[in-house]
């Protein structure tokens, strides 16, 4: 007897990478690296400033040619196929690209009519996208008379003008205050529900906690980690305990109570005056630990349940902290051919971005 099968969406990857190396000069930017995003997921981009997280977005972005290696967005190579690339991308930039005289209206405008959406959508999309993100009562007014805030929406809002299917986002919320980082994290999500892929480079670990569903950590143009957040953490040691007492002298104290409870040897500061304990267990842990030390006489003068920060997994899968160092300077880099300039660029406003 047969029975009916079932079919199955397969779920096939937006974005490969395989051995992309790309060198400026005497500097190699990026030293074969390798990765993949499955269509509609987020990836996380994990690195310093200098990783080379850039050059990987300029290259699956068609803005500059690796010099070994393949990369493909929707299955198409990002060299042989560059101009329907472009047309299937939106890119924002480290640095928002608006044209500072024309109103977040002409600029949304502007970049409908660069897709050849035609000049009603293009004016459709520039309203619904104002709206979107919060500009609504600024559309009117020219860029140049807006907050760092409103630009970097702006420019977002730019990328997402012709529908893309893949988004990269270059460190988006870079130089946002909380309260427009929040809102953009939030309408990152929406765009991955509604069946976005993205590819997010980001300096913060908490930003790729909250949005990633994968990461993949680059140092020195070299993938050093890939995992999910939690697990790049738990590479860290994941959760610690931390005390700091009154007096150094109390701390041998302090140890011998509470060792039973790490699952590694704790680490004494006497300078500091700080014991931290690597544990298994977060608050439940913190609880027992506060118990045993009731009646003890011991000054506890702060403590805290710790998770690892971008500096804790920096300092442990590289043996660096997380500086901030430069990448090449774009003029350095190889230039797109001016042949190649397609309906989804912004020609020569913006090196860096394309939408």
């Amino acid at each position: 007897m047969s029975y009916p099968v079932d079919s199955v969406a397969l779920v096939t990857a937006a974005i490969e990478v395989e051995g992309l190396v790309k060198r400026y000069k005497t500097t190699t930017a990026l030293a074969g690296i390798d990765f993949s995003v499955p269509e509609g997921t987020v990836l996380g981009l994990l690195g310093p400033n200098g990783a080379g997280k850039t050059t990987a977005v300029r290259v699956l972005s068609t803005l500059i040619k690796a010099d070994e290696g393949r990369a493909s967005v929707l299955g198409m190579d990002v060299v042989a196929d560059a101009d329907a690339v472009r047309s299937s991308i939106g890119l924002t930039g480290q640095y928002a690209a608006v044209d500072e005289y024309l109103t977040g209206f002409e600029n949304l405008e502007m970049v409908g009519r660069l897709y050849q959406l035609g000049k009603a959508e293009s004016r459709s999309r520039a309203a619904a996208l104002l709206a979107r993100f919060d500009l609504e009562h600024a559309g009117n007014r020219i860029a140049k008379t807006y907050s760092g805030g409103m630009r970097r929406r702006l420019d977002v809002a730019a990328s997402l003008i012709a529908h893309p299917r893949v988004l990269f986002l270059d460190e988006p919320t870079t130089g946002l205050d909380p309260r427009s980082r929040l809102g953009m994290w939030e309408f990152i999500e929406e765009l991955v529900a509604e069946g976005t892929t993205i590819l997010l480079t980001t300096q913060y670990l908490d930003e790729a906690d909250r949005l990633a569903d994968s990461i993949v950590v680059i140092d020195e143009g070299k993938v050093i980690a890939r995992g999910t957040a939690d697990e790049l953490k738990a590479q860290v040691g994941g959760e610690r305990l931390e005390f700091t007492v009154g007096h150094a002298a109390e701390l041998p104290e302090l140890r011998d109570k509470l060792a039973s409870l790490a699952v590694d040897e704790p680490i004494v500061n006497e300078q500091t005056r700080r014991l931290t304990i690597p544990i298994s267990g977060g608050a439940d842990v913190l609880r027992e630990a506060l118990s045993r030390l009731q009646g003890s006489g011991i000054t506890v003068v702060d403590v805290g349940l710790r998770r690892p920060d971008l500096d804790d997994v920096f300092m442990t899968l590289t043996g660096h902290a997380a500086e901030k160092v430069a990448e090449p300077a774009e003029d350095d880099a190889e230039a797109v051919d001016p042949g190649r300039g397609s309906k989804g660029s912004k020609g020569s406003k913006s090196k860096e971005t394309a939408r």
